[in-house]
C-alpha cells in the first residue's frame, strides 16, 4: 500500500476543496496517483449529488445585481436545504458566480450549461461538485435578465440579506432625465415598494381575466356564505375585485414613501417635474422560497412517543 503523507492530503484538498478523510482515502485508493485521486473525488461528489438531488431545498439566497453602466441587470434566486449551509462561505460564492452567469445570459438560455465563471466547466458541473461537498442539494431555481432599450435604467434591490430581490426597469424621455438624481430616486423608492407590498402585475391591463374571474369567484362564495343575497353579489362582488386590482397591480399601490399618493401618482409628478416622459416598464420579484412546500420534520409529541417506545 502506497504511503499518504499529509502534504499529498493537503495538496489534493487545494485541489479539489474536499474533506481531509475525503482525500486520505482517495489518494489510498488511488495508491498515490495525484490525478486518479482526483479523478475518484469528483466520482464521488457527483454520487452525493445525485442521491440528494432529490431533497427539498427550500433556504438560500436571492441576489441582483446592475451593470455599471445600469443599462442591464440580473436576479437568481439560488436554494439549498438548510439556513445553516446558506451561510457558508462557498455557497455564498457560488451565488455570486451564479450571477454573474446570469448577467452575460441571454433570456431563455438555460443557465446550467453556461460556463461557470472563473472554471472549466458548466454552472452545473459547479453546482454538482459543490452538493457533493456540502452535503445538501442546490438548485439554481430561477433567474431572470433585464435590460433598457433607449433613455433609462434598470434597478436592483435586495431585502433581508438575500430573503427578497426585485429587479426593475424605468425608462424616460431623453437621456438627461434618465440621468438625473431624482429618476434614480424614483427607481430605488418603487424597487423598495416592489419589495414590500408584493404587487403581481405593473397595471390593469397585465391582469389575466382568468385571475379576476377566480378572484369574483372567491369573493362571491365568501358572500354567499355570510348570507348575502343574490341579487346584491355581483355589485359587491365588482367593488372587492376593483380594491383586489389596486393591491396587486404596482401603479396603483398606495406609495409606502410618498404619503397620500399612489405610485403612479408619484411617476406623474416626477414626469411634470422633469418635463418628459416616466415610465415603469416591467418588473419582478423574487422571495426565497416561495411556493415551495417545506419540509416538515416530526412533531414533539410523535418524538417523544418514539422515545418512550424505544
Amino acid at each position: 500500500m502506497a504511503q499518504v503523507s499529509m502534504q499529498h492530503v493537503k495538496e489534493l484538498r487545494d485541489r479539489t476543496q474536499a474533506g481531509l478523510n475525503d482525500c486520505r482515502s482517495a489518494l489510498l485508493e488511488a495508491e498515490g496517483d495525484m490525478d486518479k485521486a482526483v479523478e475518484l473525488i469528483l466520482k464521488k461528489g457527483l454520487a452525493k449529488s445525485a442521491k440528494r438531488a432529490g431533497a427539498v431545498a427550500t433556504e438560500g439566497e436571492v441576489a441582483a445585481r446592475v451593470a455599471a453602466d445600469g443599462r442591464s441587470g440580473a436576479i437568481v434566486e439560488v436554494n439549498i436545504q438548510t439556513d445553516f449551509a446558506a451561510k457558508n462561505e462557498d455557497f455564498r460564492a457560488f451565488v455570486q458566480k451564479v450571477l454573474e452567469a446570469a448577467e452575460s445570459a441571454n433570456p431563455g438560455d438555460d443557465l446550467g450549461a453556461r460556463p461557470y465563471p472563473g472554471a472549466s466547466g458548466t454552472v452545473e458541473d459547479s453546482r454538482q461538485a459543490l452538493v457533493g461537498k456540502l452535503g445538501e442539494n442546490i438548485t439554481v431555481r430561477r433567474w431572470d435578465r433585464f435590460s433598457v432599450e433607449g433613455p433609462g435604467r434598470v434597478q436592483s434591490y435586495v431585502h433581508m440579506g438575500g430573503k427578497i430581490g426585485v429587479l426593475l426597469v424605468l425608462s424616460a424621455g431623453r437621456d438627461e432625465a434618465a440621468s438625473s438624481p431624482a429618476f434614480a430616486k424614483l427607481g430605488e423608492d418603487v424597487a423598495m415598494q416592489v419589495a414590500a407590498m408584493s404587487p403581481l402585475y405593473l397595471d390593469r391591463s397585465q391582469v389575466p381575466e382568468a385571475d379576476k374571474a377566480k378572484q369574483a369567484e372567491i369573493f362571491d362564495a365568501q358572500l354567499a356564505e355570510e348570507g348575502k343575497p343574490d341579487k346584491v353579489r355581483p355589485k359587491i362582488v365588482e367593488g372587492k375585485v376593483g380594491k383586489w386590482m389596486k393591491e396587486v397591480c404596482l401603479l396603483e399601490q398606495p406609495s409606502v414613501l410618498v404619503a397620500d399618493k399612489s405610485v403612479d401618482e408619484v411617476r406623474a409628478a416626477l414626469e411634470k417635474e422633469l418635463g418628459t416622459a416616466v415610465r415603469l416598464q416591467r418588473f419582478v420579484r423574487y422571495e426565497r422560497g416561495e411556493g415551495l412546500d417545506k419540509p416538515q420534520g416530526p412533531d414533539f409529541a410523535s418524538e417523544v412517543a418514539k422515545m418512550a417506545g424505544s
